[in-house]
């Protein structure tokens, strides 16, 4: 924190003296005691004149030592040089609520808090100082990084009864050598499938090699699969090898698989039935062992029937299925992909936001996300931008998604509350399992005892079907 040039112990007597006047009695002292948070204030020259208990606590540096002190010297956080919010508040008059930072303790130990500020005045109403307020996140910290590495999963983020379903298959599919269709929507990240697939197989020591099928035309896409040899064509000077033969011993996938065209599928097949591959121009085919996984955003079956994409070939990818979840199938997962991503932008940027506030926490689980964990992060990356405080609030979302003037951020109305986004959560799942009680406490993980009560304490209205067959 910055402090302007000390000139001798006098302006400290006078700052301490004139902060002592401001009291009452002593039992300030005690109130400021007795508070669960860390409270120092400070003079106009930056040198800490009241320091609690809490303060000493979160710290490790005793009352005695920090008062008269300047306090950039007793806190060392990371804001002190660039961004002090007790600066901030001096200079605009406005208090700061929820800025994050993080400071050294006397023994070395780096501490993430979270402070607010305001100013300090004497009875008359002249500034006289200021005074912060911070709490000491590290246990909030320690929790987060254990919740997320519990529902992680080779950096695939879930807590949710589909994403579960699949961590549990995950490693017995890698086991095995069999090819593996992988569909989902864009966005749902099939890619970090895949890459997890190989990451836990026998050929994770091998190339993992990927390639956007829908991205190439037929001639490029033949020359990038299978490679060409030195005067297959006008520009080809040198030998080049395809991404089956780098991906020899390893994994190859093949993304967005249901955009390659008829003659390409034949070639493909080929491929997949001989297990070889036979350079642009060459005379002999090369043996390759590569496993494959695909990977398409369309419903293969449809495009079978209409005879867009051949029966052989999609009997051939699709040995292992795959079907990945949208984000709007598991809104539990939202507030864990939230915590992921502004722990990666924080770390990429260079900031230390808090996370996002309970209003948008209520707003982005409200949302349906076409774009899928790909529009979230697109969504979070827009609101670091524009954030300058501790917390991602509404008015650093996109337009799109801030609530229009005198509209409730809940779906339920009044206030965004915890309360609002757990009956949420519930009235979705009853919907998905079509008022089945015993099928959503299981998806939700609580017993069915507690979802009675939840759906009574809440007020949720339940389908008049309970949701199971009629015999």
């Amino acid at each position: 924190m910055h402090y302007s040039d000390y000139n001798g112990t006098e302006s400290i007597d006078f700052g301490y003296r004139e902060m002592q006047g401001m009291k009452a009695d002593q039992s300030q002292d005690v109130i400021l005691d007795s508070i669960n948070e860390g409270v120092f204030t400070v003079n106009l020259d930056w040198r800490i004149t009241a320091f609690n208990k809490a303060a000493e606590r979160i710290t490790g540096v005793p009352r005695r030592d920090a008062l008269g002190r300047p306090c950039c010297e007793v806190f060392r956080a990371s804001i002190c040089e660039s961004a002090c919010a007790l600066r901030q508040t001096l200079s605009t008059g406005k208090p700061i609520v929820n800025a994050t930072a993080h400071i050294v303790s006397h023994t070395g130990q780096r501490i993430p808090i979270r402070i607010s500020t305001a100013l300090l005045k004497s009875p008359d109403g002249k500034v006289i100082g200021g005074v912060e307020s911070f709490q000491d996140l590290s246990q909030v910290e320690q929790l987060q990084k254990q919740l997320e590495a519990r529902y992680t999963f080779e950096d695939i983020v879930g807590r949710s009864a589909a994403m579960m379903n699949l961590f549990q298959i995950l490693p017995q599919i890698a086991e095995s050598s069999s090819t593996v269709l992988i569909e989902g929507a864009s966005g749902t990240g099939k890619e970090l499938f895949a890459r997890a697939i190989h990451n836990l197989s026998p050929r994770k020591k091998k190339r993992f090699v990927a390639i956007n099928c829908a991205a190439l035309p037929d001639t490029l896409l033949e020359s990038e699969l299978f490679g060409h040899k030195a005067g297959a064509f006008t520009d080809a000077r040198r030998d080049k090898p395809g991404r089956f033969a780098i991906a020899d011993g390893g994994t190859i996938f093949l993304d967005e698989i249901g955009d390659i065209s008829p003659a390409m599928q034949v070639r493909l097949l080929r491929v997949l039935q001989e297990r070889a591959i036979e350079p642009l121009g060459a005379l002999e085919s090369i043996k390759v062992d590569v496993r494959v996984v695909a990977a398409t955003n369309k419903d293969l079956v449809k495009l079978v029937r209409a005879g867009k994409f051949r029966e052989d070939l999609f009997y051939r990818i699709r040995v292992v299925h795959l079907k990945l979840p949208s984000l709007r199938q598991r809104r539990e997962d939202i507030p864990l992909l939230i915590d992921r991503l502004v722990a990666k932008f924080n770390r990429l940027q260079g900031k230390d936001l808090a996370g996002v506030s309970r209003e948008v926490l209520a707003r982005l689980m409200d949302h349906d996300y076409p774009g899928n964990v790909r529009e979230l992060e697109n969504i979070i990356e827009q609101a670091f931008v524009l954030c300058r405080g501790g917390l991602i609030e509404l008015h650093h979302l996109p337009p799109e998604l801030r609530p229009a003037a005198g509209q409730s951020t809940g779906e339920y109305g009044g206030p965004a509350t915890l309360e609002a986004m757990e009956r949420l959560l519930i009235a979705e799942a009853l919907h998905r399992h079509k008022g089945n009680r015993k099928q959503t406490a299981r998806d939700l993980g609580i017993d069915t005892s507690t979802l009675y009560r939840k759906l009574k304490s809440l007020g949720i209205e339940t389908p008049s079907s309970d949701g199971r067959s009629r015999g």
